[in-house]
């Protein structure tokens, strides 16, 4: 079992895997950001990416986020854990403080968030972005591996970026009530799920974004917040990987059966070769 982990290049950095190598993956839908990292935690196989690049040079929008679905899908991954910078869209949850969420509310506008079309169609279940068996156990890794503040549950707003909100834009997100607000859980939780992949994110507050009176939103200050939520997102995802249950408890591993809405024989060949790693047991 390979345990995937897509982050920022500094958690990477803090984690400490052994025996590790690098893999030059192709896939169908370009190059990932970087090559896989491969190496060992506590027994544990865990493939890495980092989400921009190794010197965050891909903005939220054009990240390529399918290739690095595919690339962890094509080195045997299962289940991915991955971490997120956010804002606070609530007074008591302050920067600093740890959220595990369990729903999306998807404001991109340019990003493409399925491997299929181009000859082929299917219609996936979303109702519920987040494993929740992945969830569960991303917040009791939370509540063991920490001290810092942690929350279970909430809706993670993904915006497009890369600019941060307008004061109105930020009022209304609030006003829904919303927990926090970033910019990159969406396509990776869409094409996680269409790769029958586990996933589920624990995100580290580095704002208030701008509702708050005399919040301003600097990149300094996310840099400066991130740096302090790295340690406690780094012992939350070592504990999670070091206390992986063997068994999947979650119907993410067929999450494509009965959602095929094109006959096999419709399907353009180069169609089928493309995404034959996520439909291809289907298709037979």
């Amino acid at each position: 079992m390979t345990i995937g982990f897509i982050g920022g290049s500094g958690i990477y950095e803090a984690l400490p895997l052994e025996n590790t190598r690098e893999e030059n993956v192709s896939t169908p839908f370009g190059e990932p950001s970087a090559p896989v990292t491969i190496g060992e935690l506590a027994g544990e196989e865990v493939a890495f990416l980092p989400r921009h690049g190794p010197d965050h040079q891909h903005t939220p929008t054009n990240a390529p986020y399918k290739a690095n679905i595919h690339a962890l899908k094509q080195v045997g991954v299962e289940r991915v854990l991955s971490s997120n910078a956010v804002g606070s869209l609530r007074e008591d949850l302050p920067p600093q403080t740890l959220l595990v969420p369990d729903q999306i509310f998807d404001r991109t506008k340019h990003r493409d968030s399925t491997f299929f079309g181009d000859g082929i169609v299917v219609h996936m279940p979303f109702a519920d972005p987040y494993c929740p068996h992945m969830v569960e156990h991303l917040s009791e890794s939370c509540e063991t591996a920490t001290d810092a503040d942690a929350e279970q549950g909430g809706t993670y707003v993904c915006i497009e970026g890369p600019q941060y909100s307008t004061r109105a834009e930020s009022e209304f997100y609030r006003s829904q009530g919303w927990d926090v607000i970033g910019m990159t859980t969406i396509p990776e939780a869409k094409l996680a799920r269409e790769a029958e992949m586990c996933y589920a994110t624990v995100t580290g507050v580095t704002d208030y974004d701008v509702w708050k009176e005399d919040s301003e939103v600097t990149l300094q200050e996310v840099l400066d917040n991130a740096a302090e939520n790295e340690e406690a997102i780094k012992q939350v995802v070592e504990h999670a990987i070091q206390n992986m249950p063997d068994e999947r408890e979650c119907d993410c591993g067929s999450a494509l059966e009965g959602t095929i809405n094109t006959p096999t024989e419709a399907i353009p060949e180069e169609t089928r070769e493309r995404v034959d790693a996520f439909v291809g047991e289907y298709l037979k």
